[in-house]
């Protein structure tokens, strides 16, 4: 790992910590980064890895410094901090590897939908099923909005580098 990779994935862990606190400043957005119903922002930033190597541990140390921060929000505790994290983590490098933003866009909403909705149904006592529902479609408005967002400015960016 060089200076650079290193700066980028720190600017994409700091920007995901920022826009997870931005929306839970006014309370009442608050719910809607954890329980049941997830629509993050930051969440958005998970197309990145399709195009930048550094986002996969800029995703997993701003979702886990964002879920440390704001653990007394979710009240799930450990489990969610740790394993929302790797969750992260995980469909981050699987996002990597996929060869368009159409199937880097299935990783995050069916991990985040399938595996963190085990731990959010039990605690909220909703059943595991509409949990699932609920976290994969504000996953997928999420990655489907503000995902397409991000990799265009993103590739605008780029693109505005080489001139």
């Amino acid at each position: 790992m060089n200076v650079r990779y290193l700066t980028k994935a720190s600017l994409i862990a700091a920007i995901y910590i920022v826009l997870v606190m931005i929306q839970v400043l006014p309370f009442p957005l608050a719910n809607l980064t954890f329980g049941p119903i997830q629509l993050r922002l930051a969440e958005g930033l998970t197309l990145l890895p399709l195009v930048e190597a550094a986002a996969i541990p800029g995703l997993f140390v701003g979702c886990l410094i964002s879920n440390l921060l704001l653990a007394a929000y979710s009240g799930f505790g450990l489990i969610d901090i740790i394993g929302g994290s790797v969750v992260t983590l995980f469909a981050a490098y699987l996002t990597s590897k996929m060869k368009n933003k159409f199937t880097g866009m299935i990783p995050p909403v069916v991990l985040n939908g399938v595996i963190v909705s085990i731990w959010v149904s039990y605690f909220t006592k909703i059943p595991y099923f509409y949990t699932v529902l609920g976290i994969s479609a504000g996953e997928l408005v999420s990655v489907v909005i503000f995902g397409n967002l991000i990799l265009y400015v993103y590739e605008k960016a780029t693109n505005f580098k080489e001139y």
